[in-house]
């Protein structure tokens, strides 16, 4: 991959109908965008001990601050 990955890059691909799927918090989550300024989040990995909403929707806002902290980003197409 060329250069750092940015948020504006990532955002471009959910636009363009992309699904993400990474790692926040030891969790991994699919991602994907539903509407403008409306992303579903889907817990992926199941930790008993860490009980986490299997679906979420949310916001344009919420990605942006999340994204600093996502590791191993993949894409689903």
């Amino acid at each position: 991959m060329e250069g750092e990955y940015t948020f504006e890059r990532f955002e471009n691909e959910l636009d363009n109908g992309y699904q993400m799927y990474y790692t926040y918090v030891r969790n991994r989550y699919l991602l994907f965008k539903t509407s403008e300024n409306c992303y579903t989040q889907i817990l992926v990995s199941d930790y008993e001990k860490n009980p986490q909403p299997r679906q979420i929707v949310i916001t344009h806002k919420r990605v942006e601050e999340m994204f600093p902290f996502m590791e191993d980003i993949e894409y689903k197409i």
